[in-house]
């Protein structure tokens, strides 16, 4: 056949969109590809007011969420498949609304213009009733509230210390404070990480004139992310407390366990009752609680994440966010770990006193084995014996048999005129019939053995 030229590709040809010059995509390929994108940092315009909220999604729907969101005015419109990302930001007029479901929480986050005088009295009531959202629409939130902030973010000069100090009175309350520089532009952000009445915390982040709305956007997201995460972080420091006793009672147990397993008159089934029900207990510790431990490591290393992120500046007299934020949460993540670390190596040693426990079982079970097998040799030795003694009388009968027979055909022959002597022939034939049977019997015990060994 004549080869056919390739037809050579222009770059004209590359830039047309229907042209498709590369292998069959991956099914994931571009969900993967636009993760990256999935949820993009606010632009936000100072001063300004955002108001989070972050609620258990656990027993919590898509549906659900969607239903909620359909309520706000304007949102008609919204489809369940606006949703299937994960993440909408619904535009209004005046303010922002967006929503974030991840594995275990949702976040809605509103951004609107800061009220007049909001600093200056810092009422969590008043701040409310300005809100642009209904406070029936966020009361109604589908969920469980893990995390609330209201956090202002305004303008201001960050080398004043005493005018940020006197901006962030009211709306701190007056109480400890910490504060850093966030960043090479400075801002500055301040807290005190307290619950007021309203249920809210309160972040004031002090930006200098010029800040583009990306980055006041970006310190935001991690402010809020690094307070969600630190929240639910803590949520394996209950359980872990509540393990507490559950794993001194059973380490004591086990250790009675292996004490017992040292005295040898103890019962092997009763200690293998205990050990079952003990490992079961264990099991389903683990299998409840260890998902809350991982996940408690997961978000510590979220915290650790978002703190390297913020490249504080510490403030001279005051506490860093994320110095405060380590050292309280520290001691909480080093008790979760101890107590699933506790928890593995309580199952490896039940596991191995298990293995202990099989191991006395078979050598007791080998030992009963051998007596069985010894008693069983004992008892063949005598069948053979008994069997001998029996092939014997077998041949001396079956001997005394023939004789007879022949004793009976001498006199036959006597009575029939032959010059015989029916006890003389008798007598002299018994060892050759005794030597036969003997023979005989050989023979046949001989085919008997070749029968079994095939």
């Amino acid at each position: 056949m004549p080869s056919v030229a390739p037809t050579a590709v222009t770059p004209a040809d590359l830039s047309t969109p229907s042209l498709r010059v590369l292998p069959p995509d991956d099914a994931q390929r571009r969900v993967l590809h636009n993760e990256v994108h999935a949820r993009p940092s606010a632009r936000i315009r100072m001063p300004a007011l955002v108001v989070y909220v972050a609620v258990l999604n656990e027993g919590i729907t898509r549906e659900m969420e969607w239903q909620h969101l359909r309520q706000l005015p304007g949102q008609e419109g919204l489809t369940l498949e606006h949703l299937s990302g994960n993440f909408q930001r619904l535009r209004f007029a005046n303010h922002t609304l967006k929503w974030e479901r991840h594995t275990e929480f949702t976040r809605y986050s509103l951004v609107q213009a800061l009220p007049e005088d909001a600093l200056a009295h810092g009422d969590d009531d008043t701040l409310i009733r300005s809100l642009v959202l209904a406070p029936q629409w966020l009361a109604t939130i589908p969920g469980r509230t893990v995390a609330a902030i209201m956090m202002a973010m305004v303008e201001g000069d960050v080398d004043d210390l005493e005018s940020m100090r006197q901006t962030s009175e009211s709306w701190i309350e007056g109480r400890e404070t910490m504060a850093s520089l966030l960043g090479l532009r400075r801002s500055c952000v301040m807290t005190d990480f307290r619950l007021r009445d309203s249920g809210f915390e309160h972040l004031l982040v002090i930006s200098p004139p010029g800040t583009t709305e990306l980055r006041v956007g970006r310190i935001s997201q991690r402010l809020l992310e690094l307070e969600t995460y630190r929240l639910m972080a803590l949520r394996g420091l209950p359980v872990a407390k509540e393990m507490g006793p559950l794993l001194m009672q059973a380490e004591s147990q086990l250790a009675e366990i292996m004490a017992r397993m040292e005295n040898a008159d103890t019962s092997d089934q009763e200690l293998l009752n205990t050990l079952i029900g003990l490992a079961a207990r264990i099991e389903r510790a683990t299998a409840t609680h260890m998902y809350r431990f991982s996940a408690t490591m997961a978000y510590h290393s979220l915290v650790v994440q978002r703190i390297e992120q913020l490249h504080e500046t510490p403030i001279p007299g005051t506490q860093t966010v994320g110095e405060f934020m380590l050292r309280r949460l520290s001691p909480a993540m080093a008790t979760v770990q101890a107590t699933s670390q506790r928890l593995s190596s309580l199952s490896q040693r039940v596991e191995r006193a298990s293995a202990l426990l099989r191991t006395r079982v078979d050598i007791a079970t080998e030992s009963q084995n051998q007596m069985l097998l010894e008693k069983l040799t004992k008892g063949q030795e005598l069948q053979l014996r008994l069997q001998s003694t029996v092939e014997g009388l077998s041949i001396a009968a079956i001997a005394y048999y023939v004789v007879s027979l022949i004793l009976y055909v001498g006199k036959a022959g006597k009575a029939a005129g032959l010059p015989l002597n029916p006890e003389m022939l008798a007598g002299a034939l018994i060892p050759l019939v005794l030597a036969g049977v003997w023979w005989g019997t050989r023979q046949i015990h001989k085919k008997l053995t070749h029968s079994a060994g095939h």
